[in-house]
């Protein structure tokens, strides 16, 4: 996939791959730092786990969702939403 003010991908930054899963799929590092992670109701596969002094932490180590290519225009979307709530 060519990159795009809707894709790009980085297979020179030193934390490539950042999720396993994916080796040999088109990788969007567009959303490395993920957008979606303040909100709960996001539509990745975030993993909740509480602290040691009882913190509910959003884990997200395990999520794809915003490095695959076809969710930008969800992710888009999720944010407009959000931006009006």
């Amino acid at each position: 996939m060519q990159a795009s003010e809707r894709f790009f991908e980085n297979r020179d930054c030193k934390y490539f791959p950042c999720h396993a899963g994916m080796e040999g799929q088109p990788f969007n590092c567009l959303f490395c730092y993920c957008p979606m992670n303040p909100y709960e109701d996001c539509p990745g596969n975030p993993v909740y786990r509480e602290t040691k002094n009882g913190r509910r932490i959003k884990v997200c180590t395990g999520c794809t969702f915003p490095h695959q290519a076809e969710h930008y225009d969800e992710i888009m979307d999720f944010l407009r939403k959000k931006l009006y709530e």
